[in-house]
């Protein structure tokens, strides 16, 4: 394939990874990364162009759904006190390409589970979280989040709804800003050890920009995406087979 017409594709999926994400509080990272695993990007090129791109999509989508949605701030409180640091501690570890690849692969599953309709439902009454379980949970996605260089929604999200913590809506909120703060610890934890940006980040960021900030609208004010978020989902199960298979 010409180089321009791929560069082309790639910025537009770029744009639709960040529009989808952000339309259900998400920052993106898992689907740019797994755009990346197509690519043939590696991963020291990956982590940290995913978390940049997560702090800023994430943020707009925080903004974006706290207008409308109010959450409970202690469990916020509990699920980043240990997931902060864990992601710091996280983003120091370097895995095997190879194995990186695999382990980023299987993650996938969680978003394509997610965008095909499989979580989502919310019960009708909500349950006071459990304190230990909330800090375990945190500290556990936190330090997976740190390792493989995303934010953590894809793997909290569906724990909130199913635990019966928050409504989907409230969902998105704590989700979108656990991993912004997430990302951020990452990321230092990354600087700390000495890394290169490529300039053309900047590029990927005004169009993750763009991407979040009409997705994170959109999905705040009820959305319906269905249809794109399948075609994203049939995507990531392209990636999520070739990064596990390769």
């Amino acid at each position: 394939m010409n180089p321009e017409i791929s560069n082309l594709i790639f910025l537009l999926l770029l744009f639709s990874v960040a529009f989808l994400y952000s339309s259900v509080g998400h920052g993106g990272a898992s689907g740019y990364l797994a755009l990346m695993g197509l690519y043939h990007f590696t991963p020291d090129v990956m982590k940290p162009s995913a978390l940049m791109l997560n702090i800023v999509v994430s943020l707009i989508a925080f903004i974006q759904y706290s207008r409308t949605t109010t959450v409970n701030k202690k469990l916020v409180m509990l699920l980043i006190i240990g997931s902060v640091p864990a992601a710091f501690f996280g983003a120091g570890i370097t895995l095997d390409v190879m194995i990186y690849k695999k382990v980023l692969g299987v993650l996938l599953l969680f978003p394509i589970l997610r965008l095909l309709g499989f979580f989502g439902k919310e019960v009708a009454v909500l349950k006071n979280p459990n304190p230990y379980l909330a800090v375990a949970i945190g500290i556990t996605i936190g330090f997976i989040s740190g390792v493989i260089g995303i934010g953590g929604g894809i793997l909290l999200s569906p724990i909130l709804l199913f635990l019966g913590w928050a409504f989907i809506k409230q969902t998105a909120v704590i989700s979108s800003l656990f991993i912004f703060l997430n990302s951020i610890s990452g990321m230092i934890g990354l600087v700390s050890k000495g890394i290169y940006i490529d300039t053309t980040i900047y590029l990927w960021i005004a169009i993750a920009v763009a991407g979040g900030l009409t997705g994170s609208y959109f999905g705040a004010t009820k959305f319906n995406s269905t249809v794109l978020k399948k075609v994203l989902a049939v995507v990531l199960v392209i990636a999520s087979f070739k990064l596990i298979v390769s």
